[in-house]
């Protein structure tokens, strides 16, 4: 018998694969017939078989379920720009709405779905979002909050007909295989890279992904059906996660605060040359600076309370991150040098 694991060739689907086989946990992979496979390239190979399919392939999904006691769900179309918006729909929506199908229909045991924050709701005051934060669809900004809020409702309908299944809403991970890299991971690319003159006024829930990863198991372990936990650790702004990452690297932190309109402007201007111009995807999605408007901060207590969800320095998770986009040519060599000096 196997478990499941949906996008294990990436960020966090790797390292809830890497913990599951350093268990000696057999795990069957879902994967694109092209998608890269670097994430899985250290994991004992003996353990780990690989399945073809797509969440956009129904008949894939039902094969790939067959003979396996538990499902962790954590493959995303995590896109805030995409040609095709109703890419994003298919894949994160109907996608999801298929795999807890097949589940459902082989009698597989136990289901973790990994939502995200993005999902919740933000208090209108300022305090962290919780799992009861009043939201509704017209809040989500931008087709990746909101299909990742609809596929959310697709994991509650199916819980409501008995699936046994946990949802986790995971904050901003950080850490290591961040291979794409995720819009956090890409900040981090850039201020390594010195890309970032100036920052604006926002913040982010940040976890080092390891305790992510533990913290989906866990769901599956401890988790009650029906319920959602939030997966995150320390509520930082922008400005002080840039200074952290200053602290670590020895180079210097963007002292500039944009004002939001400026940033608006900037970014909206980017966007237009790129696609209409350029024909090409932007470096800064606009989605993203409309993200930034409000500070993401979230409580993660109940996790913590129920679920024993580790809490990790986020300071060692950014030094992790730095180190692997360094050594793996996210980094101009150059840039490279002077962290090594600093």
């Amino acid at each position: 018998m196997s478990i499941l694991v949906t996008g294990a060739t990436g960020f966090v689907g790797s390292h809830v694969a890497r913990l599951l086989t350093a268990r000696g946990e057999h795990i069957r992979v879902l994967a694109r017939p092209h998608s890269r496979r670097d994430n899985l390239a250290d994991l004992d190979a003996r353990l780990v078989e690989v399945v073809c399919g797509d969440l956009t392939d129904p008949a894939s999904l039902r094969t790939a379920v067959q003979s396996c006691t538990a499902l962790y769900h954590v493959a995303a179309d995590y896109r805030l720009w995409a040609k095709d918006p109703q890419d994003l729909y298919r894949a994160n929506v109907e996608g999801t709405r298929h795999l807890l199908q097949a589940a459902m229909e082989s009698g597989i045991e136990r289901v973790v779905y990994t939502s995200t924050v993005g999902a919740l709701g933000i208090p209108k005051d300022g305090s962290p979002g919780t799992e009861e934060t009043p939201v509704r669809e017209a809040d989500m900004i931008g087709h990746y909050k909101r299909s990742k809020f609809l596929a959310e409702q697709e994991a509650r309908r199916f819980a409501e007909q008995g699936l046994p299944i946990v949802i986790v809403n995971p904050s901003t991970p950080v850490g290591e295989n961040d291979i794409k890299p995720t819009p956090t991971g890409q900040i981090i690319v850039d201020f390594l890279n010195r890309r970032l003159p100036a920052y604006v006024d926002t913040g982010l829930n940040l976890i080092d992904v390891r305790d992510v990863a533990a913290g989906i198991l866990l769901a599956g372990e401890r988790g009650r059906p029906g319920e959602k936990y939030i997966l995150g650790n320390a509520n930082l702004t922008l400005r002080e996660i840039l200074e952290m990452l200053a602290g670590i690297t020895g180079l210097s932190a963007p002292r500039m605060k944009m004002p939001y309109a400026a940033a608006w402007l900037a970014v909206g201007l980017e966007n237009v040359i790129a696609e209409r111009v350029l024909h090409r995807a932007p470096a800064h999605p606009f989605e993203g600076v409309k993200m930034a408007h409000h500070k993401m901060f979230f409580d993660a207590s109940k996790a913590v309370r129920e679920l024993g969800l580790p809490q990790s320095p986020v300071r060692e998770a950014l030094e992790r991150a730095v180190a692997w986009f360094g050594d793996h040519g996210y980094v101009k060599m150059a840039r490279r040098s002077r962290m090594a000096t600093a």
